[in-house]
């Protein structure tokens, strides 16, 4: 997948028009598995709390291993959103470390 497009999609991401929006995040979730490294990058630029939580979700449904520290590190966030999608990306890792990660969460009480 091309850089450009990927920009494009997050140029629409950004934008004022819903529609618009919603069509960028619907490109980047279909082809997120191609985007890993340029979501990761995104997410840990962002400030906006709900293109973060759009970017996790989006990191989520790559299912890659490279996202592991991103939902590790999202799992004390103080904001719920990003804690519900950094437990779903670490459930739809379904690896030793995304359970590891998820069981020492649960044991330090920052998710139930």
């Amino acid at each position: 997948m091309s850089r450009r497009r990927f920009d494009q999609a997050m140029q629409g991401m950004r934008g004022a028009d819903p529609r618009g929006r919603e069509g960028a995040f619907d490109f980047l979730r279909e082809h997120a598995d191609a985007y890993v490294d340029e979501l990761i990058a995104e997410f840990e630029a962002e400030r906006d709390q709900e293109l973060r939580c759009w970017l996790l979700e989006l990191l989520a449904e790559a299912r890659s291993a490279k996202a592991l520290d991103v939902f590790r590190g999202q799992l004390e966030s103080p904001d719920e959103s990003l804690r519900f999608w950094a437990v779903r990306g670490l459930e739809m890792l379904d690896s030793r470390e995304a359970d590891q990660a998820l069981d020492q969460a649960r044991a330090d009480g920052w998710i139930a």
